[in-house]
């Protein structure tokens, strides 16, 4: 099995400008060597069997993805309107600013296959390609953030995946988003 990192996940996970809250210590080359030379930890479902979620101890000082809201820190919340990228439409995102989280534990790299990315119009040439990495203290996923969900269920013309909106799996993301978020340096 082999596995690339997509230019869809590359400037998310190592920008040219390097920041704090995406993966530390190696190159996107480095990353990639690493998940196709070790075993993962174990391997979870996604959310469609396109998805698979390799989850890995974590090797570098990235630190986790997201930190519980509290009152102490609500007052750091930002939010504003966000593309991922050119071709998207912009959705509302929320996020801490000032806030630091601690060293992740595991980094859950999350892959599509081969046939789903060409169906999104994104080729690869190998088995697995990755579209992202949650990078948290327990060995599983954090729920897909609510818009996510809803741009997956947009369609690929969109920049979703077309897979149907699920109404359970929506209201547990609903109920995690609503107590967390993503933090910015």
């Amino acid at each position: 099995m082999s596995i690339v990192l997509t230019e869809f996940a590359r400037p998310r996970l190592f920008p040219r400008t390097p920041r704090a809250n995406t993966i530390q210590d190696c190159s996107a080359e480095q990353f990639v060597q690493h998940l196709n030379t070790h075993e993962p930890l174990k391997v979870l479902e996604g959310y469609a069997p396109f998805c698979k979620l390799f989850v890995y101890p974590n090797w570098t000082s990235t630190r986790c993805l997201t930190v519980p809201i509290t009152d102490g820190n609500r007052h750091l919340l930002r939010s504003g309107y966000e593309a991922r990228n050119r071709e998207e439409l912009p959705v509302l995102v929320r996020w801490f600013e000032g806030v630091e989280s601690p060293v992740a534990d595991y980094l859950v790299v999350i892959l599509y296959s081969a046939g789903q990315l060409a169906k999104e119009g994104s080729p690869i040439d190998a088995d697995w390609g990755i579209v992202g990495c949650i990078y948290t203290a327990e060995p599983e996923e954090v729920p897909m953030a609510p818009i996510t969900m809803m741009r997956n269920a947009l369609g690929v013309e969109e920049g979703g995946s077309g897979v149907p909106l699920d109404r359970d799996a929506y209201a547990r993301a609903v109920a995690f988003w609503d107590g967390n978020a993503n933090w910015r340096p």
